[in-house]
């Protein structure tokens, strides 16, 4: 590596590492040798070549050395051509020593990552939903990026360039000591002028690389959300395009400004330690020189101290900035293990079962809940705040109990915010009670497996989301295994065969991202078709007919109508009309269930229902409808 390349290389990790000065503990360095010790042979076999290629990197130009010694003093030609041998052969097993740790360090390093990854997002599925309502997705997947790349160059760069780094500049000092320690002291001299402009400014670089990465990410976020179909809507309905495009050029000039002072500073960093190089080999011709005419020091030995020079100050200038490199690499492994380190709320019990066989009852039995503090789910990195808060959640539901027999449809009503969806997120378990049970066949969800949960119970939410897929795929999640036909079915049953059948790619025409080319309508259409292919026990919709116009409606209504039938069925309700035929109605307020009846029996009650009803249909079916 000459003086150029390191000069370059200090400065860029300089630039990159993590400016963190958090103490480590030796815990957090026995879960990091945990990840490595799947590759430990690997990453042995990879320091042992590493200490072969510095040796031969001190050989070759002790041999040089000494081919011009051969010269001057007329040896034979045999002794030289040996000797020039022995360099061609270094420099082939060199170039082959850098292919195959090139190799071990791409598999150890790109192991790591696989490994890293696959624990956070596995990790991360299992964590509550109030983890993902509180988390801002860029920040998450940055520690799936960024954070996890940052920790895989600790063994696939830092790990391998202290340790032949330490190797070359041991042999290199006691060779170059052996020719002339004289020579030697004096090159190490200039040293300082090497060392310190690359921490000093490369300081100064890192601050303006992570200014330059704020406002990066602040244009990434704007683009996310203003580019999505959502998004988009919102800025050209409340006109705020120019606005919007000037904020974005502010912080697009700053970093080219930066771009450009960066690149400046670059320039006069690499010209200054270059020049610096050229003054050191300069000492070693000149005084080398000297002593060689002198007959203190033979010819050769000044090529090989000049060559030798460039083994000692790149090593040197790269184990100076190893501590930064160590400390960036151990920031990013504790900032994955930060988020490995959240423990999920929803823990599957061991010797859980499955549902019992045949129809499925629903029983909620006093239950009460409050919604999981922030310091419990979530981090403040994560959130991009100082500070969690601690404060404990306050109660949402309160001795909420009724029973769905085998069969039977149950309606939620009530006002916005009343905990009707908080119910329906208990029967599925996206959270757990803090008092009472969820029971379905009269077994507590908890002692449930998760699988014969998710086997048993569908949901159709009011936002009917679907992933930036094909219809296929959105169809699939239900069930991997459908076949065509299944496919098909699902969607004549949801009233949506003709409308698929009908697009550019059918089955494989892509939605676009949350479904947005498809009608509010054929979206909700599509994820019932989604529930009807799952073949779920029993059935939960929030809200699945909400803000629909009358056709759209009436459509998803017929497809929920094949979605119901013969069995147990929750349903939350924005339109009374929806829910006349249930079983039960249940009216809910303030996290309470206040009334409970059939329709008739609770509009002869005259109570908080038959107030509902009458706010609801007063003048005509099309009023604007309550929660």
């Amino acid at each position: 590596m000459d003086m150029e390349v390191t000069a370059w290389h200090s400065m860029y990790n300089a630039m990159h590492a993590q400016q963190d000065r958090r103490p480590f503990s030796r815990a957090t360095l026995a879960r990091i040798a945990r990840f490595a010790r799947p590759h430990r042979r690997m990453l042995a076999f990879y320091l042992l070549l590493s200490v072969v290629a510095a040796v031969l990197a001190v050989a070759s130009p002790v041999l040089a050395g000494r081919v011009v010694d051969a010269i001057v003093h007329r040896e034979p030609f045999a002794g030289v051509l040996t000797m020039a041998v022995l360099i061609a052969v270094i420099a082939v097993l060199d170039a082959g020593l850098g292919l195959l740790t090139r190799w071990l360090s791409a598999s150890i390093g790109e192991g790591l990552i696989l490994d890293l990854r696959t624990a956070v997002f596995d990790h991360v599925q299992r964590m509550p939903i109030a983890f993902f309502t509180r988390t801002r997705t860029g920040a998450l997947v940055s520690r799936l990026n960024n954070d996890v790349i940052g920790a895989q160059r600790a063994f696939s760069d830092t790990l391998s360039g202290v340790v032949g780094n330490l190797v070359t500049l041991v042999l290199t000092l006691v060779v170059m000591i052996g020719v002339s320690w004289q020579i030697t002291l004096l090159a190490l001299v200039l040293l300082p002028l090497f060392v310190l402009p690359a921490r000093r400014l490369g300081s100064r670089l890192a601050r303006l690389e992570r200014e330059a990465a704020g406002h990066n990410a602040h244009m990434s976020t704007q683009m996310t959300e203003r580019f999505s179909a959502p998004g988009a809507t919102l800025i050209k309905l409340f006109g705020r395009p120019v606005e919007e495009s000037a904020e974005f050029a502010r912080r697009a000039r700053r970093v080219r400004d930066i771009g450009v002072r960066t690149a400046m500073v670059q320039s006069v960093f690499v010209t200054a330690l270059t020049l610096v190089s050229a003054l050191a080999l300069a000492l070693v011709y000149g005084l080398g020189g000297f002593y060689s005419l002198r007959d203190q020091l033979e010819p050769g030995a000044v090529v090989a101290l000049a060559l030798l020079l460039t083994r000692l100050y790149a090593p040197l200038t790269a184990l100076a900035s190893a501590r930064v490199e160590v400390m960036s690499a151990l920031v990013s492994f504790e900032r994955v293990f930060e988020v490995l380190d959240l423990k999920p709320l929803i823990v599957e019990r061991p010797g859980a079962r499955a549902v019992p066989e045949g129809p499925v009852s629903v029983e909620l039995d006093g239950v009460r809940f409050a919604y999981p503090s922030a310091d419990k789910v979530s981090l403040a990195s994560l959130e991009e705040v100082a500070a969690l808060d601690t404060r404990g959640g306050v109660e949402v539901l309160h001795d909420v109990s009724f029973r769905a027999e085998p069969g039977q449809m149950i309606a939620l009503v009530g006002s916005s915010g009343a905990g009707k969806s908080t119910i329906a997120q208990l029967l599925a378990r996206l959270y757990d009670v803090d008092h009472g049970a969820v029971r379905l066949s009269g077994v507590d969800v908890r002692d449930l497996t998760a699988a014969s949960l998710r086997e048993t119970l569908g949901m159709v939410t009011q936002d009917g989301h679907l992933f930036h897929e094909s219809v296929r795929a959105n169809l699939l999640l239900a069930r991997p295994g459908a076949s065509e036909e299944e496919l098909w079915d699902a969607l004549r049953r949801a009233r949506l065969d003709e409308l698929v059948a009908g697009l550019p790619d059918g089955l494989d025409t892509v939605v676009g991202e949350r479904g947005y080319r498809l009608s509010g309508g054929e979206r909700q259409r599509l994820t019932i078709a989604r529930l009807l292919l799952a073949r779920p026990r029993v059935v939960i919709l929030d809200e699945a007919t909400a803000h629909l116009d009358s056709t759209s409606e009436a459509a998803v209504q017929e497809a929920l109508g094949e979605a119901l039938a013969g069995r147990t069925a929750v349903v939350i309700a924005h339109r009374l009309s929806t829910v006349r035929a249930a079983d039960l109605i249940l009216v809910v307020e303030d996290g309470r269930v206040v009334e409970r009846g059939t329709h008739e029996e609770l509009l002869a009650a005259d109570g908080r229902y038959g107030e509902l009803h009458r706010t609801q249909f007063a003048g005509h079916d099309a009023a604007e409808p309550v929660g």
